[in-house]
């Protein structure tokens, strides 16, 4: 056999990955021998998601499946192995440590490092870029130590593209307010038109992020010195000024003005150069030197460099083609961009900005519901260019495939709101040609995927694994699934592709088998470290299996957001507080205490719809104090943040009503105190009215009770939303005792059958046989499971403890609530979050004000 060549790699990011993986995929012989040589400290990770870093600081979770190449004998990964230079006479590179690796072939991918201003100041300690994890952590670092030092909560970020707003998130999430510069007239200019940029920016405006648009960064200078404010000995703030002449005093500068293609290697080795930076290369991405090739962002095809993983992507897999003796050549560039900004949808695609000679647009500009749609075509109007979404991009996903596409109907039905009398009902996936292109990342066609599914593919992972569709930036794979389903393939009800089973199997399974760990659960019936799927799906069955707490041990990994902090985070990121209220009835004492945390704390405070206060605006070192003060006041955790049991509403019944028949209230209360906690698929509520009048609108809940002469009338699968749905009467006239024993069969049989984030209404109306199945199963026992639901619910309520006060008696659990480790007690008194538009109090976040004894 052949020895094999030797190809290095120089670069291990998200494209030099994939040529790595499409290389070995496809040499079955063995011809090539890679030598990876990755500059960084981390194998290739999800750049893309680089942001979501800030949430869990877990380096692993963003690592590309398969990037340590364990077991393959013929891929060499180095890491902290900077490349210095190329010497194309010896056909050798050369390595910082002084090392020389020989190659038959050089793949450059370099990628590109992010463009700093010549602006003066631009050096100083607080200055930083936004490219790589250790970028995100020393920004982390400067942030804390801002804090720490007293200096203005602020930090700036001087770029307001993606990478820009994405930077202002990481800063605001840190607890600094949060500053984007930006030179053009609106954000995001590269991919937004005027009106687009508009909407973009009074949305993030609105989330207390304060934009500059139409001016640059004239300098950064260290502060004055002469505020009141604490200040450390080594105090790095600085004052940025602004051509318009405004300043801003902040303790973080993020530069995130756009990317250069690292291209120094080339100009050592004198291969030739774009003429705005790159390394230049044909539709091959063969560069000058016929042994020496370029991919991802360093290549300039034809003398043009692509930022888009797509494009890179396609460069990985036209050089693993052409080492095999492929002649595949770099076609068109899909640079479209779907992304969430801030909680903001936006995306552009085609030709967004209308360069198209003698091309319409076609516009809806809603600035009421803050949504903004554009659609360039043809100069016919019957061909579809491209597109502008804002505030809703749930039509991308069909749109993007269209483009240069005959459009299917009347092109204001595409992008109408929905509900409207020109919304479109009619368009799906179905209505695509086989060209369409579904997956921009990796190239795949409608037609390679109906191909797929005619070969056997009847899942989505499946088909993620066949044709590499949605396993890049992900945004297609609802597509996926409509697809199959247009096929008419039956789908898996298969969790994630990380469990074969659904959220059913893995309940009973782990009741089983009394599997207590996420960790055993996947080792022994799933494959993989799991997603933010089944992390939480397995988290919540946990949960619902016994009374420990959800922040024991590896549970707290598992939990989605807001229980990681037993809190509902806020669009401006802050959190509230609900603390619980049974049936609404409260005592002036508790009322009180609300009032004086509302006062001390500076919250917005809100009664809702379920008869609780909410109490808005809170930090998360916060939420400690306001819990101690709750809990020692006799109040305990509401459950607003979880998938669990939220409220039981009820009218004042027979103690105060005339009309009323039963005890109401009271009902009510029982009813709240014996499922609090429980853990399900979905969010519960429950509704007590104490006579037929229904003042507890006890029917557009999920378990409704509502008072007859003789006992209470059962009535369940009630839900509001986006599709509300009244409750159904399960049983009459039930004694206390029958009533309470049914709601338990009910909500267990619900916990342990229904699928992940499934409300009780879909449930219902998913069984063969509807409500008449669903009461035989709950009052004529069919299942014979009537018992054992039960004695799971008595388990529950022996055991059930409030998860604040938990947390409040463990320091290993109150650890986790600050904001920085080493700057638990300080926050930023100029901070301010204002109170909803037209509301009557502007409220602020400071430092608690404790009274003072």
């Amino acid at each position: 056999m052949q020895e094999p060549r030797d190809v290095v790699v120089v670069g291990h990011g998200m494209v030099g990955h994939r040529f790595v993986e499409a290389l070995r995929a496809r040499d079955v012989d063995g011809c090539w021998r890679v030598t990876v040589l990755a500059e960084e400290a981390d194998a290739a990770y999800d750049r893309v998601g680089l942001t979501s870093y800030t949430e869990h600081w877990d380096r692993g979770r963003l690592a590309l499946a398969g990037n340590d190449y364990r077991g393959d004998d013929l891929v060499d990964l180095r890491l902290d192995s900077r490349v210095v230079g190329i010497d194309r006479a010896a056909k050798t590179v050369r390595t910082a440590d002084g090392g020389q690796v020989p190659y038959d072939a050089l793949v450059l991918a370099t990628g590109s490092y992010a463009f700093v201003p010549p602006v003066p100041g631009r050096d100083l300690p607080v200055c930083h870029v936004y490219r790589t994890l250790d970028d995100l952590d020393a920004i982390r670092a400067s942030a804390a130590a801002a804090l720490e030092g007293g200096r203005p909560a602020a930090g700036v970020v001087i770029g307001g593209g993606l990478l820009g707003l994405e930077a202002a998130n990481a800063l605001r999430s840190f607890g600094l307010h949060a500053h984007v510069v930006e030179m053009a007239p609106r954000l995001m200019a590269q991919q937004l038109d005027e009106a687009g940029g508009a909407l973009l920016g009074r949305m993030i405006g609105e989330l207390g992020i304060t934009v500059h648009t139409g001016v640059g960064t004239q300098d950064i200078r260290p502060a004055q010195r002469n505020r009141p404010l604490r200040r450390s000995a080594d105090d790095d703030s600085v004052r940025v000024t602004l051509s318009d002449g405004s300043t801003v005093d902040a303790g973080v500068v993020v530069f995130a003005a756009g990317v250069r293609p690292r291209d120094e290697l080339a100009v050592d080795a004198d291969l030739a150069r774009a003429e705005r930076g790159g390394v230049l290369t044909d539709r091959g991405c063969v560069t000058s030197d016929p042994d020496i090739y370029a991919i991802g962002e360093v290549a300039a095809i034809d003398g043009r460099c692509y930022g888009l993983v797509g494009p890179g992507y396609t460069t990985a897999e036209v050089v693993a083609d052409r080492l095999l003796g492929g002649a595949a050549e770099f076609g068109e560039a899909d640079l479209s961009t779907k992304l969430k900004l801030l909680g903001v949808d936006v995306a552009s695609f085609g030709d967004a900005m209308g360069t198209t000679p003698n091309c319409l647009e076609v516009v809806v500009n809603d600035a009421v519901n803050q949504t903004y749609a554009k659609l360039v075509l043809s100069d016919d109007a019957k061909t579809l260019l491209g597109g502008i979404l804002v505030g809703d991009a749930s039509a991308y996903g069909i749109l993007r495939p269209m483009v240069g596409e005959p459009l299917p109907g009347d092109p204001m039905a595409l992008i109408a709101p929905a509900g409207s009398d020109s919304a479109s009902t009619g368009l799906g996936v179905g209505s695509l040609p086989a060209g369409a292109q579904i997956c921009s990342c990796n190239n795949v066609t409608k037609g390679d995927l109906t191909d797929a599914i005619a070969g056997g593919c009847c899942d989505v992972p499946e088909l993620k694994k066949c044709t590499l569709a949605g396993t890049s930036c992900g945004s297609c794979v609802p597509l996926l699934k409509q697809l199959l389903e247009a096929e008419g393939v039956a789908q898996s009800k298969a969790l994630c592709e990380h469990f074969g089973q659904s959220r059913a199997e893995l309940f009973e399974i782990v009741t089983a088998t009394s599997i207590r760990t996420f960790s055993d659960l996947i080792e022994r019936f799933g494959s993989g470290r799991g997603c933010d799927i089944c992390k939480p799906v397995v988290a919540s069955i946990l949960a619902s299996t016994s009374s420990e707490h959800i922040l024991d041990g590896e549970q707290a990994s598992l939990q989605d957001s807001n229980d990681h902090f037993l809190a509902n985070i806020q669009k401006n990121g802050s959190y509230s507080v609900v603390p619980r209220v049974p049936g609404g009835d409260i005592t002036p004492e508790q009322l009180i205490l609300i009032g004086e945390i509302a006062r001390d704390f500076n919250l917005y405070t809100k009664i809702t719809g379920g008869q609780r206060i909410d109490l808005f605006g809170a930090r998360v070192d916060q939420l400690p104090e306001i819990w101690r003060r709750l809990v020692e006041g006799g109040m305990e955790s509401g459950h607003a943040y979880g998938k669990a049991l939220r409220t039981v509403k009820s009218c004042v019944g027979s103690d105060w009503c005339r009309y009323g028949q039963q005890d109401s209230v009271q009902m009510a209360i029982d009813l709240e105190l014996r499922y609090r906690g429980l853990r399900a698929p979905h969010k519960i509520k429950m509704g007590v009215s104490g006579c037929a009048r229904e003042c507890a609108e006890a029917r557009s809940k999920d378990v409704g009770v509502i008072a007859t002469e003789t006992g209470w009338n059962l009535y369940v699968g009630g839900n509001g939303g986006m599709t509300p749905r009244h409750a159904e009467l399960l049983a009459g006239d039930l004694d206390d005792e029958t009533l309470i024993r049914y709601i338990d069969r009910f909500l267990m049989f619900y916990i342990r059958t229904a699928d992940r984030l499934q409300r009780t209404a879909p449930w219902v109306e998913s069984f063969e046989g509807g409500l008449d199945h669903l009461r035989d199963v709950v009052c004529n026992d069919s299942l014979g499971l009537a018992g054992e639901f039960e004695e799971a619910v008595a388990r529950h309520v022996e055991g059930y403890a409030c998860e604040w006060k938990g947390v409040l008696e463990d320091p290993d659990k109150l650890s986790r609530f600050v904001s920085f480790v080493n700057a638990p007690d300080v926050a930023d008194p100029t901070i301010e979050f204002a109170a909803p538009a037209g509301r009557r109090v502007p409220v602020s976040i400071g430092m608690p004000k404790v009274p003072q004894s």
